[in-house]
């Protein structure tokens, strides 16, 4: 068991990381307002999707793979009012498929693959990687063009390959991955409450 002295400096401790977190984040959000067009240009292209009944695709890995669960789970259930479901389908969430073609074809193709089953003309996939380099995000955006998809990009400061593979790209203003993480999230809960305010109709 620590001593309280011990416990006194983990404390200390934990408050300078919060304290250097708080400063991270205020940094990064700051810096994301210039970038508020792309975010409304997303806005626009996501409702445009969904208002011509196309579906929303979500891909990512590790703690992207987290946010694309997070976001469909936002536009299939609710945000922050009642209305008609959205539609959309994060691929990192079906062991059976992701293991099957990981070990077929090799983990690269995990996204792509779904992607070329599912994906048709008009609907529209966000792609998120931090560094904008993950393979599988990459070969899934060029599967997504292929499939005449709109393709939507998140990534860190460096953009990475994929900003080049995608329609719009939202490169978040820092280099450290959980700051960008951050700003991930918050674009897409922008890009959730846009949807809902646009196409926020009741169930019936």
């Amino acid at each position: 068991m620590s001593s309280s002295a011990d416990y006194s400096l983990i404390v200390a401790d934990a408050a300078a990381v919060a304290d250097a977190a708080l400063r991270e984040h205020a940094a990064a959000t700051a810096a994301l307002g210039p970038l508020l067009p792309i975010v409304a240009d997303m806005a626009a292209k996501l409702i445009e999707t969904l208002r011509r009944d196309g579906r929303v695709f979500l891909c990512g890995n590790g703690g992207s793979a987290a946010d694309a669960q997070h976001l469909a789970a936002e536009l299939v259930g609710r945000f922050l009012r009642d209305r008609r479901p959205l539609p959309a389908v994060a691929l990192a969430t079906d062991t059976s498929i992701l293991t099957a073609v990981a070990n077929d074809l090799g983990y690269a193709e995990v996204f792509a693959r779904q992607v070329v089953a599912l994906g048709r003309p008009g609907d529209l996939l966000i792609a998120i990687s931090t560094s904008g380099n993950s393979p599988n995000v990459l070969r899934a955006a060029e599967a997504a063009r292929r499939q005449r998809l709109t393709v939507l990009g998140l990534t860190g400061r460096a953009g990475g390959k994929l900003c080049a593979l995608c329609d719009l790209c939202l490169r978040a203003p820092s280099d450290a991955t959980p700051r960008i993480q951050e700003m991930h999230i918050l674009v897409g809960h922008i890009l959730c409450e846009a949807a809902e305010r646009a196409l926020g109709e009741a169930d019936p």
